[in-house]
Parts: structure tokens; C-alpha cells; sequence
């Protein structure tokens, strides 16, 4: 018995302590400390007041840690204590219509409620071969979405976007209107003033009831904003494996990239490519990954990327976009004219849509694209009046029914629409405008009409 003891005194230590040495920018090394990486850790300073921390790197023979709160107090010397050597959370079905932070704690004012399940952190991706095929479309109840960029059950997809051109409300909208069961909202260095804002304004009661919140605010450290996308995403896999449809929204990955290069910058990794380090893109398939379809349930991912100066390009961008099944962009072109959501469809695809929607709809789909890229390419040309009509039937077209094409892929934020009323409308919608370009751009009234007022 004592022989058994003593292997696993060997095995699990019941207490490994170190003690700091220096501050490295916004981590401290520690001398004698051989914990893995990813642990959970423990300073204790001389105001009798301990400071949580996690071990990021290692150098020479010195461990860093990177603290979840400020440096401030620590000196050479202070001891650090082990306490978790792989990072769990506690999840449950009472976390409905919560708001919790990026350690779990809830933050809505309400009595704690017991969690009686433990999952791992950093939960492994489903396996690639162990992956139904997506084949059920998932009603988000935007038209523009359900028309024209169709989503699957357990599908990926980016919402590019600038600041200010409606990522929140597009969220907020889903969040209430989607066939979805459970909605997990993580918010990624959020402005603190827009938390609130966002859940009683964009997300109300009716989307509450259903969603859990996870927040990590833009003043918080590098680590707690790592953690509520990692935390979010466990969250949803919880659900999944009970047989749930999962929403995951993510806003926004950019800012989780931003806060992995402050902690890979802080461990010693070199710079590469516009500032951002190797860890960077490394971790973003690992958590973009988790979501998708399994034979239990789903988790159909939505994730804001916030792109610099509008350019779509940039590193982060490029590199979750290919990753991705598919992407939103919203133009700010067209939030200047009003024209909410700002989706501009020509620029946005759903690699999954062929293979979620009936090939009446994907026919539909292609004609509305076709004559929404030929007003976009003779739009100076009608702008300056030197279109001549005749030239191109779909520009005809387009200049005859703008305002039913707009109507359809304009909504309010209040407004809902069942995936079965889109499909059908946009029917409809094509087959006005088969019609016109078989006549030769002349249609009575009353189709016209009536397309106006779906």
C-alpha cells in the first residue's frame, strides 16, 4: 500500500510551488516551478492576497505565468503555488438565460445556480470522419441569410464586417429568431458600455431565455478574453452532446487573435506577419474546429471578424476565411444608405448552401444574383444617366423591380421571417423576373404588384 502511495505521490505531486524572480512585460518568471503548460496557478503576494495566473511558456530554466488580474504587488521572491494542471469548467442546464464571465462567475445580480457537470476547457475537434454530412438548413430568420446564403445545421461561418455597420444586431436578431434551441453568445473584448446594451436591447427577453452569455470585456487581461471563447465554445459543446441544436456566436475572433499575440508576444514568440506570432494562427483552427456536426447534435457557428480599414485581406481575415464554411460581409456602403442588415450578398457565399436547399431555391438564389450583378456593374452608367435601356435585359430588370428586390433583402431588426416564407417569396421574386427578361423587359402591372407587396 505504501509502495502504491508513493507512485502516486510520484505521478500527481499534491503541491508544486515556486518562487518569482522577475517580470518579463506583462508576465512573471518563476524559478523552480515544473508544471505543464496551461496550468492554473496561484501567487501569493505579501498583502495576503493571492493572484490567479497561467503558465504560457517556458524559459532557460525559468516557467512564465501570465496572471488574470494586475501585476501590481508582486515582487521577486513571492511564492506560486500550483492548482489545476488541466483547466475544467463547471457547465449545467440552469446556465439559461445567464451571464457569466470568463471564469464562469455569474455576473447578472442573480443567485448562483449549481452546475453538476465538469468538462474539459480545450475539448478536442470532432473527428473528420465521425462528421454527418450538413444536409438540414438552419432558419435564421433573415431573409438576405436564409435566401440567398442559406446556413446548414453545424456549418461555419464569418461575419466580416468594420466597426459600427451592425455586427451586434445582426447577432442580436438570430439570436431571437433562429430554429436553433440554445443560443451561446460569447463576447470577446466587448466594449464594457455595449455589454448591457447588447443583451437587453439586441438580444431582450424572448432571446435571453434560451442563450447563455459569456463576457469577457476589452479591459480585462489577454488570458480572460482567451478564456470566454474557449469557455463559450465548451459551453456549446456541452449542449451539443445532449442532443442540441447550438447557435455559437462569437464577436470576435479578431480581438481573440489579438489578445493570443499579447500572450504570445509576453512568452518570447518572435513577430511575423503584421505583428501577430505563429501561435496566433495555429490556435485559430483549433477553436474554430469545435463547432460543427456530429451524430448527437450540432453547433452552427456565426463569428464577427472585425477587418481594419474594411480590408478584408488582412492576416486574421484571410487566414479564418479559409477556414471557415462560408462568410457574411457587411459593407459599410451600404449602411450609409440605410439599408439594413448591411449584407452585401455578391461578396458573401455558404459553401454548404447546394447541399441545404431545394434546387427550385438555389435556382431562385442565382437569378436574384445575376441581376444584382449587373445593376451593381451599370450602376454609374444609370447614376450619370448614360445607361440606355435595351442593353442588358438584367439591368432592365433591376431598374423595374428595385424597390420588391430591395424590400427583400431589407428587414428590421423586429422582423422575422420563417425560412418556408423566404424560399417561397424569392420564388416568386424569380420567376417575376424570368418572366420580364423573356418579354424583353415589359411585364403588366399586376406582377409587378404583387411582387411588391410580399
Amino acid at each position: 500500500m505504501n509502495r502504491r502511495a508513493e507512485q502516486i505521490r510520484r505521478i500527481l505531486p499534491q503541491r508544486i510551488i515556486g518562487s518569482t524572480s522577475r517580470i518579463v512585460g506583462l508576465a512573471a518568471a518563476v524559478d523552480d516551478f515544473p508544471v505543464p503548460l496551461g496550468a492554473r496557478c496561484r501567487i501569493h503576494r505579501d498583502s495576503d492576497t493571492a493572484i490567479e495566473a497561467e503558465v504560457i511558456g517556458f524559459t532557460g530554466n525559468e516557467t512564465l505565468v501570465l496572471p488574470y488580474g494586475d501585476l501590481r504587488g508582486i515582487r521577486r521572491g513571492n511564492a506560486v503555488e500550483m492548482t489545476c494542471s488541466v483547466p475544467a469548467v463547471r457547465v449545467g442546464e440552469s446556465l439559461l438565460g445567464r451571464v457569466i464571465d470568463a471564469r464562469g462567475r455569474f455576473l447578472d445580480g442573480r443567485p448562483p445556480e449549481v452546475l453538476t457537470d465538469r468538462v474539459n476547457l480545450f475539448g478536442e475537434p470532432v473527428s473528420p470522419l465521425t462528421r454527418p454530412r450538413i444536409e438540414h438548413p438552419l432558419s435564421t430568420g433573415i431573409r438576405a441569410i436564409d435566401g440567398l446564403v442559406t446556413c446548414g445545421l453545424g456549418q461555419r461561418l464569418g461575419i466580416f464586417a468594420g466597426s459600427g455597420v451592425g455586427k451586434s444586431v445582426l447577432l442580436g436578431q438570430m439570436a431571437r429568431s433562429s430554429s436553433a434551441d440554445v443560443n451561446i453568445v460569447v463576447l470577446v473584448g466587448e466594449r464594457g458600455r455595449e455589454v448591457r446594451e447588447f443583451i437587453e436591447r439586441e438580444l431582450g427577453d424572448e432571446g435571453r431565455q434560451r442563450s447563455v452569455v459569456v463576457v469577457a470585456t476589452s479591459d480585462e487581461p489577454a488570458l480572460m478574453r482567451i478564456r470566454a471563447a474557449w469557455l463559450g465554445t465548451a459551453i456549446a459543446d456541452f449542449f451539443r452532446e445532449r442532443g442540441r441544436h447550438v447557435l455559437l456566436m462569437m464577436d470576435s475572433v479578431t480581438r481573440f487573435a489579438t489578445a493570443q499575440r499579447e500572450i504570445g508576444l509576453a512568452a518570447g514568440e518572435p513577430p511575423a506577419t503584421r505583428g501577430y506570432p505563429p501561435s496566433v494562427f495555429s490556435l485559430l483552427p483549433k477553436l474554430l474546429e469545435r463547432s460543427g456536426l456530429t451524430e448527437n447534435g450540432s453547433i452552427t457557428g456565426f463569428y464577427t471578424v472585425l477587418v481594419e480599414g474594411d480590408d478584408t485581406n488582412e492576416p486574421v481575415s484571410d487566414t479564418v476565411r479559409g477556414i471557415l464554411d462560408g462568410h457574411l460581409v457587411l459593407a459599410r456602403k451600404l449602411a450609409h444608405e440605410n439599408h439594413w442588415p448591411a449584407i452585401d450578398v455578391l461578396s458573401s457565399i455558404s459553401r454548404s448552401m447546394p447541399d441545404v436547399v431545394t434546387p427550385d431555391h438555389e435556382a431562385a438564389a442565382g437569378v436574384l444574383r445575376r441581376v444584382l450583378a449587373a445593376w451593381r456593374d451599370s450602376e454609374d452608367l444609370v447614376s450619370i444617366g448614360a445607361y440606355r435601356k435595351g442593353t442588358n435585359p438584367f439591368v432592365d430588370v433591376a431598374l423595374q423591380l428595385r424597390e420588391p428586390i430591395l424590400a427583400f433583402l431589407r428587414q428590421q431588426r423586429t422582423d422575422r421571417s420563417p425560412l418556408e416564407s423566404t424560399c417561397q417569396q424569392l420564388i416568386e421574386l424569380s420567376g417575376v423576373i424570368s418572366h420580364l427578361i423573356q418579354e424583353g423587359g415589359g411585364a403588366g402591372n399586376g406582377q409587378l404588384g404583387a411582387v411588391s407587396s410580399q
